[in-house]
Formats: structure tokens, sequence, C-alpha cells
């Protein structure tokens, strides 16, 4: 499953090629990705938009649009973007090109296509097709449920020892005053309430440099293996 730092390489390479583009037009045929809008209804409102900026939100990939919207995209365990030319052939979509998009086969299962005013397409390949597609206000982000609980990403440049003690413990108990956070230090690596954007392998990575037992209770770690697990948090995902 795509996790922060495949995300961020997701986002760095689209906000090279997307922004100033316009959408012509979008397919799918895989409605049920759709999650707060029809298909029908998406496809009216950004056709005819312009692409602004792409920017990454814990797992979840914001793409901005003129008149006020914004695509969030979440990939969740097998879906990518691909960026090229195909020809939509016996039901399929065909790479005109013979490259890696048309020859790795990860890349056949195309749910989302949008035509692009450069004379290529944007496609979503997604094997599972557990990905999924949301538009929303971008004035009115912060309400929405994927982004409002999200706690700080740990990549950040203000994200400090402090505010990681405090998000394991609370302010108080990050001055020294008993802890009450319960859990196992693995699972609350991944809440995404806690920090966002760490899943199951880059908590694993942290905890196996960090030489911690993914078991071990949060309540029970020392200042020294805290520090351990927030330096490892920096140089795992970087």
């Amino acid at each position: 499953m795509p996790e922060l730092p495949e995300v961020q390489t997701i986002v760095s390479d689209l906000q090279k090629i997307l922004p100033g583009l316009k959408i012509g037009d979008v397919w799918t045929d895989w409605k049920k990705m759709f999650k707060n809008t029809s298909f029908e209804n998406f496809k009216k409102e950004v056709i005819g938009e312009k692409f602004l900026n792409v920017r990454r939100l814990g797992k979840n990939i914001l793409i901005g649009l003129t008149g006020g919207k914004t695509i969030l995209v979440h990939q969740k365990m097998t879906g990518h973007f691909l960026y090229g030319n195909w020809n939509f052939e016996n039901k399929k979509w065909i790479s005109k090109n013979d490259d890696p998009i048309r020859n790795d086969p990860q890349n056949r299962f195309i749910h989302l296509m949008f035509d692009l005013s450069d004379g290529k397409q944007l496609a979503l390949s997604d094997l599972r097709k557990f990905a999924k597609v949301l538009l929303w206000p971008t004035d009115k982000l912060s309400e929405l449920e994927d982004i409002k609980d999200l706690g700080p990403d740990p990549t950040a440049e203000d994200f400090d020892f402090n505010k990681f003690q405090e998000r394991l413990f609370g302010k108080k108990a990050a001055k020294g005053e008993p802890r009450q956070r319960r859990g196992k230090i693995k699972t609350v690596l991944m809440d995404q309430s806690v920090f966002a954007g760490i899943g199951n392998i880059y908590s694993d990575e942290i905890l196996w440099l960090s030489e911690i037992h993914p078991m071990k209770p949060v309540s029970s770690l020392t200042q020294e293996e805290l520090k351990l697990i927030f330096n490892s948090t920096k140089k795992i995902l970087k």
C-alpha cells in the first residue's frame, strides 16, 4: 500500500506535469470509486477546469482545480497514476508506445482516465479497485472526513521531538506528568489520527532501525527510546 514516501513521490511528479493543463474529458468503468458524488456529476464539474496544484495530506493526493474545487484521491493498496497516451481497444486501454506503461502488467488495470489539454492522458490503474476519488470545495477541505481528523505530518519542518511526544501522550505528559497513551507502539505509529502517512511498511522500518519491538506498549517507552523512534521516523521517511 502506498504510504507517505510513495504518495509524496507521485505528488512531486504530478506537480511537474499538471499545473496549467485543462481537463478535456473523463472516463471510468468503475463508478464505485467516486464516494461523495456520482461519476456523472464529477465529470460535469471537472471538465473544462484547469489544474492549479498537487499536494499531499497524509496518504491523500489533493489536486487543486480552478472553480474552487479539489479532487482527493486515495490510492489504497494498488492504485497508481500513469501519464502517457492510450488507445481504447476491445474495452481496454492500450498504451500507444512500446514502453513500461504498456509492458508492466501492473499498468493494465485502468479504471479512470483524464484527457488533458497537452494531448496526453492521466490514468489511474488499480488492480484491486479499492482506490477512492472525492470532489470537494477547496475552501472547505478542513471539514472533509478524510482530512479533519488527520494527525500532523512527521516530515513537516515544525514536527519536532516535543510535538512527537505531545501526539503520543498529550502536552502534560510530555512535560513529565504520568503517561496515558495505551496501545502497542507499531499500532500507534500507524494511527492516522496520531501521525499522518505512516503505515505498515514504514512503522516496521522505523522500529527496526530503532531496535524496538513493535509490540512494546507505548506507556513503557523510555525517553531514550522515544528519541530513537523520533529520529528514525525522520530518517526513514526522508
